[in-house]
């Protein structure tokens, strides 16, 4: 019989948690407050994973998103869990403790969010919603997040993972990316223009064929970031958040993307407030 084995998380993960349960906290008291009582509002966690975690610092139990976001001061209206795995669904299920307003599934997020949950999130109905797409790596569709842009009423974190990118994809020798690696960040991009925003030719061809340089992290985000606003279409997207690893390499951009100034200048705050912390 097979048992669970939780994530073990380390320090910038505990970091993202909190960023996240402090935007939601401050998100769900503004909607709680509107004079308009028509409007109502969704959490959607593309990758859920058990509810909790184990903290590679402490060894204790640490509340994941799915926890955090059903235990605020002013629930959400609905809540939307996805995940791959058998056992963390399970574990999922007892914690919501058959709460009616939690809807828990199991299979690939960029199906089922397009097909399912968006169209229970419609800027026309009223509705609104807050979208974490946190995957381990590569695991996102760019059509998901390009639709979160267009129904004008989702606002999304997205985890951009620039380690998995920085090993498997922008290589000098292009020539040494497997297929499927490229395929993965076509499918993640959108397209294949990331080749021309992340590789600079640094040698015409030779024996070994073309040699590439790579943009720094902070050229390919920025090129990232463009494409949010200019193709998927969100209005406000501010400069990501770096999480790091104990080595103070940067493991992914932790983006933010919305179609409304307040959500904007309440993510801004809450960056600031966590940008100096240190793994120590």
């Amino acid at each position: 019989m097979k048992t669970l084995t939780y994530d073990q998380i380390g320090f910038w993960s505990e970091v993202k948690l909190d960023i996240i349960k402090d935007y939601i906290a401050a998100y769900t008291t503004i909607m709680a407050g509107q004079k308009n009582t028509r409007f109502q509002y969704i959490y959607i966690d593309a990758f859920a994973g058990a509810g909790q975690h184990i903290s590679k610092r402490t060894g204790e139990f640490v509340s994941g998103s799915p926890l955090n976001s059903m235990n605020i001061r002013n629930p959400f209206h609905e809540y939307h869990f996805i995940d791959i795995n058998d056992l963390k669904i399970a574990e999922l299920e007892a914690a919501s403790n058959e709460r009616k307003n939690v809807f828990i599934y199991h299979g690939d997020c960029n199906k089922i969010i397009v097909e399912k949950i968006f169209p229970r999130a419609r800027y026309e109905e009223y509705k609104r919603a807050v979208c974490l797409l946190d995957p381990y790596g590569l695991h996102l569709d760019w059509d998901l997040i390009k639709k979160a842009g267009e129904m004008k009423s989702v606002e999304i974190f997205l985890n951009f993972p620039i380690m998995d990118i920085n090993r498997n994809v922008l290589m000098r020798n292009q020539g040494k990316v497997e297929e499927e690696q490229k395929c993965r960040m076509n499918r993640f991009w959108g397209d294949s223009t990331w080749e021309e925003e992340g590789l600079r030719v640094s040698q015409q061809e030779n024996l070994f064929g073309t040699e590439y340089e790579k943009v720094t992290n902070e050229q390919f985000e920025k090129a990232f970031r463009k494409r949010l606003k200019e193709v998927a279409g969100f209005k406000f997207v501010p400069e990501p958040m770096p999480m790091r690893n104990s080595k103070n390499a940067v493991v992914y951009y932790l983006y933010f993307a919305s179609q409304n100034k307040t959500g904007e200048k309440i993510i801004k705050d809450v960056f600031s407030k966590y940008a100096q912390r240190r793994d120590i």
